[in-house]
């Protein structure tokens, strides 16, 4: 043991006392000592194996796709779902129907979504390639701006600009108007994981009062009972929360930028409003990429490089109000994550299962660091430079609080 914890030990067992259940002949110190040389033997067991889990999670997470992705994205709605189905039951309607009357509020959402952004979308992005001719127009004076750059930068930039216009052969596909007919043209699998996640959703929701009376009753104890009670209200209460008051404020960028774009003439501006109400979700990179598309957009539909570059602009600018001005001051201090944090989920999710990862990696955050700040955060350092444990200790040690013999 290290100097403090022979120094903790001595303080808390003077030389003559003695401690009840102490094996005959043994001094009470050496039952300490031998004690905290078990205590630190299990934590480094538990350390590593904790490591090993955490370092395999990921791969099997990322090879397992097919079912924990759909699993995941149906848990987290049903509990972004929980109040609704809450208020419908103190309303007197039965759990299964009110489970029902969720599922369905959200299938309707999300087909008049699919309405609003992939169908028109798919028609705009059908035309690029007769635009591109456009598009390259747009950029020669880029070009010869930046002219004086890197020899090899511009050499690419304007073989890209240069490449001869080939119209594809390909027949025309009339793109989905539904989510019945998304999933009737998917793959099989792809309507497997779908009605996987809309079972999961359902059943969860239908049984979710029993479920967590359950939970609480099978505590030992009172506090344990009150514990779970508390995390789990703490989980529905951060997840709808965020989510709830995030689809708001995107819903409003939305319509912001859909209203901006129709007056400045750009075509199909609800579709955009739409992309950009769905990206904000992803925090950081999502306006990034919106406006992206946008750019691309404008150099579609414009024919002066300014005028194209005004979409993205009047987008980003609101998307800055918004980011810096109306969330913090709608959503407050309760929500607040660290923006480290946040990075690192969204790099985790996003490499593990794509872009719907990175919709849910602020979600799976706020879960994750609801039940961490109830169960407790492992004391590493303490384990590597100091007690040699995983939980707290403290370093003062009342001697009044070991029981004697007598």
């Amino acid at each position: 043991m290290s100097d403090a914890q022979d120094e903790l030990v001595d303080k808390a067992f003077p030389a003559g006392d003695s401690i009840l259940g102490t094996p005959l002949g043994m001094r009470p110190r050496d039952a300490v000592r031998i004690a905290m040389r078990r205590d630190r033997l299990l934590a480094g067991l538990t350390l590593t194996a904790g490591a090993g889990f955490i370092l395999a999670l990921p791969f099997a997470l990322r090879e397992g796709a097919e079912f924990f992705l759909p699993l995941t994205t149906a848990l987290v709605i049903a509990i972004a779902l929980v109040p609704i189905l809450e208020w419908l039951e103190r309303q007197r309607v039965p759990s299964a129907l009110a489970a029902l009357m969720c599922v369905l509020l959200f299938l309707i959402v999300a087909n008049i979504a699919l309405a609003a952004i992939i169908v028109p979308a798919t028609d705009f992005f059908r035309l690029l390639p007769s635009r591109i001719g456009r598009i390259q127009a747009n950029l020669a004076p880029l070009l010869d701006l930046y002219s004086s750059l890197d020899r090899y930068v511009n050499k690419a930039l304007r073989q890209v600009a240069s490449t001869p216009i080939r119209q594809p052969q390909t027949a025309a596909v009339s793109p989905p108007s539904s989510i019945l007919e998304l999933a009737a043209t998917s793959a099989p699998g792809l309507i497997v994981q779908f009605l996987f996640g809309v079972l999961v959703v359902f059943f969860v929701l239908s049984g979710w009062t029993r479920m967590r009376r359950e939970t609480i009753r099978g505590r030992t104890s009172f506090d344990g009972a009150m514990a779970t009670a508390r995390v789990i209200q703490e989980v529905v209460d951060d997840v709808s929360a965020y989510l709830g008051t995030i689809t708001i404020i995107n819903l409003a960028l939305g319509g912001a930028v859909a209203g901006a774009l129709s007056l400045f003439g750009m075509p199909y501006p609800l579709m955009w409003g739409g992309i950009v109400a769905l990206l904000n979700y992803i925090p950081y990179f999502g306006p990034v990429i919106g406006a992206m598309l946008l750019a691309v957009g404008g150099l579609m539909t414009f024919s002066d490089i300014w005028v194209a570059l005004a979409p993205p602009a009047i987008m980003y600018g609101m998307h800055l109000i918004e980011a810096n001005l109306i969330t913090p001051l709608i959503v407050g201090h309760r929500l607040t994550i660290s923006p480290v944090l946040i990075l690192v989920s969204l790099s985790f999710w996003g490499w593990v299962w794509g872009t719907v990862g990175a919709l849910l990696a602020v979600p799976l955050l706020i879960i994750l660091q609801t039940v961490l700040k109830a169960a407790g955060k492992p004391d590493i350092a303490g384990f590597l430079f100091e007690h040699g444990t995983l939980t707290h200790l403290d370093r003062e040690t009342d001697p009044e609080d070991v029981p004697q013999e007598k």
